[in-house]
């Protein structure tokens, strides 16, 4: 596979008004203990329940007879803010270090850490280096971020992070943008991106506090779903283009927006099980293929139906549209319905 988006932790230290999810905020005493203990607990298996080989055939180098030459992958291991000290020794490092010996011997792997920068020393980079992390990727650099609402701060911290970074060795990467890029080689480096106009969540997510503070730009013509990280080819895990997101409760979602119900969770099944399972599926099928306003059409519901879903009301009682919202709507009115349809029918027969 490409890409996995393993969200380690619901801890943050900060309560964005931007953030696509609400539950990325601070914890204190008995939460904070909850929060880590729930991501201690299930990092090993959601390791464990990885694919074997995190390599994928890459569609953008042919090789002889037809087929692909083979590319190394990337598992990006993010927050909340992944680098706080309750989550950073007894949970990062230890995930780092058994995926890099999950992948030692069976093609290897690029690990990824994504940081909203400002909790960044030079001791965590040394021994983020020394627990096999490939690249470093600093997300806060916006005004959305608090903090960070001065151009003259962002840049004071972008300066700050480059000579740390520099000093031991890393490389900038100017050339990541929608997919995260990779490198030709495998020299460790560092990017910094942030919620900004031309960036590709430049409209913002109609998500969490996104959508609650009505700072989404998002209109109809925004398909994230078409995007890198919003579903697109996520089915084709074989391949180029595919990348899944995966919370601290070892849920599978198909975009990191997440749709409202997972696709599977990696306490009980692998993960190219699960895919598996969805293929020729015309819900799912539809996501891969970024067009989510045909998810519908096996289920009754035409692309119209699914455009005049895609409508909500904001909490000031603003009209607000976008595909994201219609997707959601699928999920609650035909979807989950359908779930609790099937349990009350096993609970009966039980019975």
């Amino acid at each position: 596979m490409e890409s996995i988006y393993y969200v380690l932790t619901w801890l943050c230290h900060r309560k964005c008004k931007h953030c696509y999810e609400d539950r990325f905020h601070p914890y204190y005493d008995e939460e904070l203990d909850a929060v880590v203990a729930e991501s201690k607990a299930n990092f090993p298996g959601v390791i464990a329940n990885l694919p074997e080989r995190m390599t994928y055939l890459d569609t953008s180098r042919p090789g002889a007879g037809g087929g692909f030459k083979e590319s190394i992958g990337r598992i990006i291991l993010a927050g909340g803010e992944v680098l706080l000290e309750p989550i950073r020794e007894s949970v990062l490092y230890p995930a780092l270090d058994l995926l890099t010996e999950k992948y030692r011997d069976r093609g290897g792997v690029r690990l990824m850490i994504q940081t909203t920068g400002d909790v960044v020393t030079e001791k965590i980079v040394s021994e983020l280096l020394d627990h096999g992390v490939w690249n470093i990727s600093v997300s806060g650099l916006d005004a959305f971020h608090e903090g960070m609402e001065s151009e003259e701060t962002r840049d004071r911290l972008r300066d700050k992070l480059t000579k740390i970074f520099e000093s031991l060795g890393m490389q900038s990467y100017d050339g990541v943008s929608d997919r995260a890029g990779t490198p030709s080689s495998d020299d460790r480096c560092y990017h910094f991106f942030g919620a900004t106009p031309d960036s590709w969540i430049g409209a913002l997510w109609p998500r969490g506090r996104a959508l609650q503070n009505e700072i989404s730009t998002a209109t109809l013509a925004d398909n994230f779903c078409g995007r890198w990280s919003g579903g697109q080819g996520f089915l084709d895990y074989k391949h180029s283009g595919s990348e899944v997101s995966i919370d601290p409760t070892g849920n599978v979602y198909p975009c990191c927006i997440k749709t409202k119900l997972p696709i599977g969770n990696l306490l009980e099944d692998n993960l190219e099980v699960i895919l598996e399972s969805h293929v020729g599926d015309p819900v799912y099928e539809a996501i891969s293929m970024g067009h989510p306003e045909r998810m519908g059409l096996s289920q009754g519901w035409s692309v119209e139906d699914f455009l005049k879903k895609s409508v909500t009301k904001t909490a000031s009682g603003k009209e607000y549209r976008n595909l994201c919202i219609g997707c959601d709507r699928f999920h609650e009115e035909v979807l989950m319905a359908g779930e609790g349809l099937v349990q009350l029918e096993s609970a009966n027969s039980a019975a």
